[in-house]
């Protein structure tokens, strides 16, 4: 290709981290599709959480109120991107606005769909735990999970791959998600929905040891190593539910804290759109797009 050839063409071609992306979601895809199916045998419901106590006629009351924290970090996250969007639309020409090339339009709808998703597990968890030896409860509940999957991979997508490449793959991983949902309540096939979080999860691993990318847009910043490790302990507390309801007393259950650990992980997302809104350091819309 000619060296001459101006930034926008050029770019037009993939990158060789969308390649690479690329050519992970064809594996995972391929996994989904032809690995061994998995009956979730182990699932028995209800019958699996520790803290099974009616508070108020609330039952398994802690572990439902233990979701007031994806309520919260969800409506945060929203009210912050209403305010950075709404800076730019109707103060387009104040000190403290972006520029509309600054924008990073592609991450900005990402987290849309990650703080949408967070209400949505709040809801759906909590109507889950009120009744967890329901299958169809448990598949809304994953449903709701799915969407926030979507906004997290985008997110890291948009972050250290390329700022085109992120809604696609928000798109495709909800796309694929919710149909991993619907073969696990159909048929008890666990393996696609695995893949698609366990999957997810290597991605942004293999993300987070990336550099963030650089190009006219402002960059979010993202710290992806913080997600990667809220999740880490998140699932922690889910395999040691019994042991910590009976290292505190009875007081709280790993379960209950698994839901609070999962919320942190809005945290990182809500400190770089923070950045984000704050003004930038030094003017340069118009930097050269960094393809590695």
């Amino acid at each position: 290709m000619n060296a001459s050839m101006p930034t926008q063409a050029r770019t037009r071609h993939f990158t060789r981290r969308e390649g690479w992306l690329a050519g992970a979601a064809a594996v995972l895809l391929a996994l989904g599709l032809a690995a061994p199916d998995l009956a979730a045998d182990a699932y028995s419901g209800g019958a699996s959480l520790s803290d099974v106590r009616t508070l108020m006629g609330l039952p398994n009351a802690i572990d439902v109120l233990s979701n007031l924290p994806f309520l919260l970090a969800g409506i945060w996250g929203l009210l912050l991107l209403h305010r950075v969007e709404r800076r730019h639309d109707h103060h387009p020409g104040h000190a403290r606005c972006l520029a509309h090339d600054e924008l990073p339009g592609s991450a900005l709808d990402c987290a849309w769909l990650f703080f949408a998703g967070l209400l949505l597990v709040a809801a759906a968890s909590a109507f889950y735990h009120l009744q967890p030896d329901d299958m169809l409860r448990l598949a809304g509940d994953r449903a709701a999970m799915a969407v926030t999957f979507a906004g997290v991979i985008g997110l890291a997508v948009c972050d250290r791959v390329s700022q085109r490449a992120g809604w696609p793959a928000a798109c495709i991983t909800l796309a694929a998600g919710l149909p991993a949902v619907a073969v696990f309540h159909e048929t008890g096939n666990v393996t696609p929905w695995a893949v698609v979080q366990f999957g997810g999860i290597a991605l942004v691993l293999w993300m987070a040891a990336l550099r963030p990318v650089r190009g006219a847009t402002r960059p979010l910043h993202l710290k992806l190593g913080w997600i990667i490790a809220a999740y880490g302990l998140a699932k922690a507390f889910e395999l040691a539910d019994g042991a910590v309801y009976d290292l505190t007393q009875h007081l709280v259950s790993g379960h209950s804290l698994k839901h609070v650990a999962a919320a942190l992980a809005a945290l990182p997302v809500i400190g770089a759109l923070r950045q984000l809104a704050s003004p930038p350091l030094m003017h340069n819309p118009r930097a050269a797009a960094v393809t590695i």
